[in-house]
């Protein structure tokens, strides 16, 4: 496995929407193997492979519960509404409010090419919703209510 640069906000491959994974082979795998150690050293629940500069339809999350690998995902059922604070490692030191559903069911295929479903409630929902939406080239700071000053976060 190896740790991977995280693109900051302002690199225009942030901006741009991911192709989706035809290929399920051992370079996916490191691909997902990557992600999943970068985004625990980098103390995240959620990495997009654009996040790390590859626009493949490819995401990592965790919020606790082990590692969910989405390949090629989207949201297939969603409901209720959330709002809550949120925070990117590609917007380091940057926090904002936004509005999420509270439920998610995310169709998806797994490093071998087999589908399946994945349901998210609350922050797992959250994550998901984050995520996907770097796939499509958009950050979170365009779903804020509204950003919060620095002060608010102490």
């Amino acid at each position: 496995m190896a740790i991977r640069n995280i693109v900051k906000e302002g690199d225009e491959i942030l901006s741009k929407a991911c192709r989706p994974v035809e290929k399920f082979d051992d370079k996916l795998g490191q691909l997902l193997d990557d992600m999943a150690e970068t985004m625990k050293l980098a103390d995240g629940v959620g990495l997009a492979a654009p996040q790390i500069g590859v626009l493949r339809r490819v995401v990592v999350v965790d919020v606790g519960e082990g590692v969910i690998e989405l390949v090629n995902p989207k949201i297939i059922r969603q409901d209720g509404e959330q709002r809550d604070v949120e925070g990117c490692l590609s917007c380091p030191g940057e926090y904002g409010i936004t509005m999420r559903p509270m439920h998610v069911v995310v169709e998806a295929k797994d490093r071998f090419g087999n589908t399946f479903t994945v349901e998210g409630e609350e922050l797992k929902a959250r994550a998901f919703c984050h995520e996907l939406d770097h796939l499509d080239g958009i950050l979170f700071k365009k779903r804020a209510i509204r950003m919060l000053k620095p002060e608010e976060l102490e």
